[in-house]
């Protein structure tokens, strides 16, 4: 029989790929790349809802959909706090980075976990907050960015006024990547809590008893 991928599928793999260009893009650091980075980054958080709109209006969901696409918005997160660390204008803090990192790497193993006792670890509400609340946080620090960028690019009073902006939000990138990483941290509790039962099972053997 004949099997075909699904649409929700298809843009989710989509998504990948547009966190890799986004990643390359932002890394060129150019006044150009960055802002079309930060297309990218908008067009690509966008069909995060579209796929998932799909899939529940088609009922086609998937083992694949719903273990790979939180992994694919893990990769455009992953990928663009990383790139902001390298723009040391921003002053993004890498220590929050790393936690959101980890956090993701250790729900993305319980995921794994989850498949390989035949479950399917889907995400839970803190865990689409989380989510959410990491793309807005990612828009407001691009928008610094974009201004940034504009600098170099205008010329004038039009670049006087970017600068005066950029003056008041430029302290924006720390604390809110600090605040994201305690927001994605606090979300891992509930991964944990929910599934600590499936977690015991796993790093442990039957003890027979007499």
């Amino acid at each position: 029989m004949k099997r075909k991928m699904t649409l929700p599928n298809k843009i989710t793999l989509a998504r990948a790929g547009l966190a890799i260009v986004m990643f390359l893009l932002m890394i060129a650091q150019t006044p150009i790349t960055v802002i079309c980075a930060s297309l990218i980054f908008a067009f690509a958080a966008s069909t995060d809802w579209v796929d998932g709109k799909i899939a529940r209006s088609t009922n086609s969901y998937t083992p694949f959909g719903a273990i790979v696409d939180p992994f694919v918005d893990k990769i455009l997160v992953g990928a663009a706090f990383f790139a902001f660390t390298e723009m040391h204008f921003l002053k993004v803090p890498v220590w929050a980075v790393f936690f959101i990192i980890l956090r993701e790497l250790m729900v993305s193993t319980l995921r794994v976990l989850a498949a390989l006792n035949n479950k399917v670890l889907a995400a839970e509400r803190w865990g689409k907050f989380k989510t959410t609340f990491q793309l807005i946080a990612l828009g407001v620090i691009f928008f610094i960015v974009d201004i940034y960028a504009l600098i170099h690019l205008t010329n004038g009073a039009f670049k006087t006024y970017l600068e005066n902006i950029y003056f008041v939000l430029k302290v924006l990138p720390y604390w809110i990547t600090a605040l994201t990483a305690v927001v994605t941290c606090l979300s891992a509790i509930t991964y944990l809590k929910n599934n600590w039962e499936m977690l015991k099972e796993s790093w442990s053997l039957p003890v027979n008893e007499k």
